[in-house]
């Protein structure tokens, strides 16, 4: 990986993981092992993206509260905090003896009008530290205090866009939503299968569905639309390619995590390279599947290295009847 890449959470958080025999409800159950580390999509993300080298920051709103803690974190040299008061919220993760995992993600906080306006000049200034080509935002975005909406993210795009950054999206309801209505800006968007059936108002069960509803939002202006789908694998499409890869994994120990994984994964394989050539989508499809299939054997959810990743198979303009293992909708 050779150009410097930005990630922005606009809500962090802390993630809790629980190693449980069995889940049983409402009883009481002594946890074989805990594992607690800053955490959120972006900065899950960035240190991924950090395994593979190159310039990598991750600007991250975290608790007041936490903060000696993220200063103690493995990662604490690529954060680029910015404060808000308060204690930073817990999303946690239990994994059962079969392997289920439940998760329970706090509720977002609300974020102070200035510290939105410290996050988008943080962003704006490792943007030039890392002489970003990526820009990536991730996760669930805040509203302001007393608002139900999340905040808008024309004007970070638009700082991105002028810098020369490209900007890849990673968030869910509202916030991708209102942002798919008009994406200018938007180089790359990475719905899940569920989350793009949502976008599209109606079921997802084969390749071919998957493939019609991305194409909606590249007729809307995204360059390009990764859907990661589960055991199903990834597709990838653009105005002119249809990719899907698909990769095995060896365990499937957690899988929280495993888009983030994959998402820097799909960077890593582009590189520098045009994404408008099919060469280039499929060798990120491809980085992107093995990466994801590998983040899910992994017991936490920042992927901690990247020995032994499984081969992915890559087919271009896949047969569009294929049912989906995992249909959305």
């Amino acid at each position: 990986m050779s150009a410097g890449i930005v990630t922005l959470t606009p809500a962090g958080a802390i993630d809790a993981t629980y190693r449980i025999g069995m889940l049983e409800r409402g009883a009481f159950v002594r946890a074989s092992s805990y594992d607690r580390e800053v955490s959120g999509k972006g900065v899950n993300v960035a240190a991924a993206l950090r395994l593979a080298g190159g310039a990598v920051a991750a600007v991250v709103v975290l608790g007041e509260d936490d903060l000696a803690f993220a200063q103690r974190s493995p990662y604490a040299d690529m954060l680029r905090v910015v404060p808000v008061p308060g204690a930073t919220r817990v999303n946690t993760s239990v994994i059962d003896g079969g392997r289920a995992t439940t998760k329970v993600n706090a509720p977002t906080p609300p974020i102070p009008r200035e510290a939105w306006a410290s996050t988008r000049e943080a962003v704006r200034a490792a943007g030039a530290e890392t002489s970003a080509r990526w820009l990536v935002i991730s996760g669930t975005l805040p509203a302001f205090p007393g608002e139900s909406e999340p905040v808008a993210l024309a004007d970070v795009i638009r700082d991105a866009v002028d810098a020369g950054v490209r900007v890849a999206l990673d968030t869910s309801g509202a916030a991708l939503a209102r942002t798919a209505v008009d994406p200018h800006g938007i180089a790359l968007m990475k719905p899940n299968t569920l989350e793009l059936a949502e976008l599209v108002g109606r079921p997802l069960r084969t390749i071919g569905e998957v493939t019609d509803a991305a194409r909606e939002l590249v007729a809307r202006g995204v360059e390009t639309v990764y859907t990661s789908m589960g055991a199903d694998g990834v597709l990838v499409v653009s105005a002119s390619t249809v990719v899907h890869a698909h990769a095995s994994a060896r365990d499937v120990v957690n899988t929280a995590g495993a888009g983030d994984a994959s998402l820097a994964g799909f960077l890593v394989g582009l590189g520098d390279a045009d994404p408008r050539h099919p060469e280039a989508l499929a060798a990120a499809a491809a980085t992107a599947a093995a990466w994801g299939a590998h983040a899910v054997a992994q017991p936490t959810t920042i992927l901690p290295d990247l020995a032994d990743l499984p081969a992915a198979r890559v087919t271009r303009d896949p047969d569009p009847a294929t049912p989906l293992a995992e249909p959305a909708g």
